[in-house]
């Protein structure tokens, strides 16, 4: 089983999701968006498998701080997409994966449980 978090290392989502996974004592990878960018092709298959409006984080600060326009922009898979590969921080975080499955989007300790068991 490989386990993959996609998100930002200050993020308290991803602080927590991460700290929990460990308190399970299930190894993780851990892909940083700020460092390692995100990945085209996995934007892609989370949008596939969850929606794209799920994966836009429109409570977030960066989602905030767009401008009118650039949210009005923001109507299909397409549009989404140029944006969260232009601005890794409007994903919804984190994105959770196991051997290449979206697990979840954002932390629920009990939907992340079911769908580890």
């Amino acid at each position: 089983m490989s386990l993959i978090v996609y998100g930002i290392p200050n993020c308290n989502t991803v602080k927590k999701a991460r700290e929990w996974l460990q308190a399970q004592g299930l190894a993780y990878q851990f892909h940083d968006y700020k460092k390692q960018g995100v990945p085209a092709d996995r934007l892609q298959a989370w949008v596939q498998a969850v929606g794209w409006e799920k994966l836009v984080n429109r409570q977030g600060t960066t989602w905030r701080q767009l401008d009118e326009a650039t949210k009005a922009g923001v109507v299909d898979a397409a549009s989404a997409q140029a944006l969260m590969l232009d601005k890794a921080s409007v994903i919804k975080r984190p994105v959770i994966e196991r051997d290449g499955l979206v697990l979840g989007v954002g932390f629920d300790e009990a939907k992340l449980t079911a769908a580890l068991a």
